[in-house]
């Protein structure tokens, strides 16, 4: 059984619960969306090169990096086959694992894993073009350790995230972080809307490492 990584590296974790701390991320191959504003698209793309490497080879290079965390990314790190022997692998050896998840894949495999991972959620706002593919039915899976993140351009993406927490009751349920289309909406306007609706359990988070490196850089 073998995986399709595109990079993997050492950095910080720029968004969700866990931002700012030291992680290993390992990027797959591969998508099922196309998000209008995806900072990734490079690596879903069929001629974009490829290293086949299995679960115990992805899990001995983590733990050469000394780090405690591990991010699974894309692309969706959920379609590739053999996922659960990695997660097992690395949580096995006392690794937190987190997946990055784009919301369109039912989490329940993963969820009734022994070692069952962080899941950081996407929910797809109208701006994505990508809504209509989103698992609802994943919010009953989401514990206190979860995120859902809602990546946000526009006023209207803001009303519709409002809608959405209030509907599944997602702040009783999970972190929930409001995220800014970079360079499309001011976070000071995403500020004001919290404060309008009484987001209280909500919290609006920047991408990190698009302040402290180039918006673009791959690798960070």
């Amino acid at each position: 059984m073998v995986l399709n990584v595109v990079e993997k590296f050492v950095s910080i974790n720029g968004e969700g619960a866990h931002a700012g701390e030291l992680s290993a991320f390992i990027r797959f191959k591969g998508c099922n969306l196309s998000c209008s504003y995806c900072d990734t698209k490079w690596a879903n793309c069929k001629d974009t090169e490829a290293k086949h490497m299995s679960p115990q080879e992805l899990s001995e290079w983590v733990m050469q990096q000394r780090v405690i965390n591990v991010t699974l990314t894309g692309g969706e790190p959920l379609l590739q086959k053999g996922i659960e022997e990695l997660i097992e692998l690395l949580a096995g050896n006392g690794i937190r694992v987190e997946i990055e998840t784009n919301g369109s894949i039912p989490l329940e495999k993963f969820a009734a894993l022994k070692h069952r991972p962080v899941f950081t959620m996407d929910y797809k706002l109208p701006s994505s073009g990508m809504e209509k593919f989103m698992y609802t039915d994943n919010f009953s899976l989401l514990k206190k350790s979860d995120t859902v993140k809602m990546v946000a351009g526009s006023s209207t993406d803001l009303k519709r995230a409002l809608y959405i927490i209030r509907k599944y009751s997602l702040s009783d349920r999970c972190h929930i972080y409001l995220s800014p289309v970079f360079g499309h909406i001011e976070p000071s306007d995403m500020v004001e809307f919290m404060i309008k609706h009484h987001l209280n359990k909500v919290r609006l988070q920047l991408q990190l490492h698009k302040f402290i490196w180039e918006p673009e850089r791959r690798g960070v």
